[in-house]
C-alpha cells in the first residue's frame, strides 16, 4: 500500500513539474537557418513562429522559389531545436522515475 501511495505522490509531483516546464518552453526561442545564414527563423517552445530574418540579397526577382525554400528549410530547422530541447527537459524531469523502457512523456 505505500508503495502506492508513493508512486501516486511522485505522479502528482511529476505532473506539476511538467506543467513548469511547460511553461518555461513557452518562454524558450531557437532559431534555425538556412543557405548559409541568409534565412534565419525563430519559434517558440510551443513552435509559434516568432520572426523571420532574410538577407537582403535575396529579395530580387526572380528569387522567390529560392526563397521559399530556404525558409521552409530554416523553420524546419529551427523546429528541430525546439524538439530536442523539449526531449532534454523531459528526460531530466522522468530522471529516476521507474518508467517502462520506451514510454514517452506527456503522455
Amino acid at each position: 500500500m505505500k508503495d502506492i501511495l508513493g508512486l501516486m505522490k511522485q505522479a502528482k509531483e511529476m505532473q506539476a513539474k511538467m506543467q513548469e516546464m511547460q511553461e518555461s518552453l513557452g518562454e524558450m526561442e531557437q532559431s534555425g537557418s538556412a543557405g548559409g545564414g541568409m534565412v534565419t527563423v525563430t519559434l517558440s517552445g510551443k513552435g509559434q513562429m516568432k520572426s523571420v530574418e532574410i538577407d537582403p540579397s535575396l529579395l530580387k526577382e526572380g528569387e522567390g522559389d529560392i526563397l521559399e525554400d530556404l525558409i521552409v528549410a530554416a523553420h524546419n530547422a529551427a523546429k528541430e531545436k525546439v524538439e530536442e530541447a523539449m526531449a532534454e527537459k523531459t528526460r531530466e524531469l522522468t530522471a529516476g522515475l521507474p518508467l517502462p523502457p520506451g514510454m514517452k512523456l506527456p503522455f
